[in-house]
């Protein structure tokens, strides 16, 4: 990866916003608040899971006090994610707890990403909290290739999650992978779907990450055909719309509504990336796609001040690369990436 434009005089002590080498100001910090899920979709995880710990998973409160500190250190959008967040034990009262940086005017937005699952019971409690935008997983509109893909997922149950959600005036969005033989019959029942109930729908190419039971390379599907089989029913028109995140956005002339696509294959998005990822464990990974990490847990649980916290994270910010390395490696059929999607956090 090129270290083009890098600055050797990075400052590791300031107090300030977390700039890294290339001038991009890191304000957007996604955090895995587990990494256990109730669903096993297969192009994930393995179906048979060795989950972490209890011991290396961050405490509840723990998670709290890492958030705020890059809440002072500028960062303004702040994504829950897991595994599936809201299957971890008291997860609501960490969302109250960080609704504070809300009610402050320090955060702009508390997001969450979703499979759907507990969004029937908790919708009202996390839109009182102040969750405006969930990002939503789901890969098919059809029963039982949603039991195929999840394996253990039930359907009716994200179906009453997105009624629950959308009633408690919350936004989602829809976030399908483009999967080669498996759902790419269905992206145009799921843009009438989704736009018929006022939600985006993005669409992201498979990431080589994490060993699983299959084959990743049989089903990786470029969004550029994605795109030309769209074209054959829906007029698309570019447009300029932005939610912070990878996605580039085109507007259905038909509906209306938005389509995104996520393309960290055939597209390198880095350019303007604005994010970093920390895991349940309180590793701070500065890439989706490369395997340089920070250790925050041990800063975090050296001391009760945030001053080695601090250090830790802006030395990290110091080493933040200007791209990802993503690849589909046919020779070996291997991930580029060892780690699973659920460890880094989606």
């Amino acid at each position: 990866m090129t270290t083009s434009g890098l600055n050797s005089d990075f400052d590791t002590t300031s107090q300030g916003p977390l700039v890294d080498p290339f001038g991009r100001q890191v304000s957007y910090l996604r955090v895995s608040v587990t990494d256990r899920c109730d669903f096993r979709c297969f192009y994930c995880m393995s179906e048979h899971m060795n989950f972490l710990p209890k011991k290396e998973v961050l405490s509840l409160e723990e998670l709290d006090r890492l958030c705020s500190a890059f809440v002072d250190h500028g960062v303004k959008r702040l994504r829950l994610t897991g595994g599936e967040p809201l299957v971890r034990k008291g997860i609501l009262s960490l969302i109250s707890s960080l609704s504070r940086h809300l009610d402050s005017g320090a955060l702009n937005e508390l997001t969450i990403t979703s499979n759907g699952s507990q969004l029937k019971n908790m919708s009202k409690d996390l839109a009182s909290m102040g969750v405006k935008r969930i990002n939503l997983s789901l890969d098919t509109l059809q029963e039982k290739r949603f039991t195929e893909i999840t394996r253990w997922g039930r359907f009716a149950q994200v179906m009453d999650g997105i009624e629950a959600a959308l009633a408690a005036g919350i936004h989602l969005k829809i976030n399908a992978v483009a999967l080669k033989g498996v759902n790419d019959d269905e992206f145009d029942d799921m843009i009438r779907f989704a736009h018929e109930r006022g939600m985006d729908l993005t669409i992201i190419e498979t990431m080589p990450m994490g060993e699983i039971d299959g084959d990743r390379l049989d089903m990786y599907l470029p969004l550029s055909q994605v795109k030309q089989q769209l074209a054959q029913s829906w007029e698309l028109e570019p447009i300029p719309y932005k939610t912070g995140g990878p996605a580039s956005y085109m507007r259905v002339r038909e509906t209306g509504g938005r389509v995104g696509f996520i393309t960290p294959l055939t597209h390198n998005f880095c350019e303007s990336c604005n994010r970093v990822r920390v895991t349940c464990t309180g590793t701070l990974y500065l890439c989706l796609g490369q395997e340089d990490a920070a250790d925050l847990r041990a800063p975090l649980r050296a001391s009760e001040s945030n001053d080695l916290l601090n250090q830790a994270i802006r030395e990290a910010i110091s080493r933040k690369p200007q791209g990802h390395d993503f690849v589909i490696d046919r020779a070996n059929n291997r991930p580029s990436i060892g780690r699973h999607m659920s460890v880094t956090g989606g």
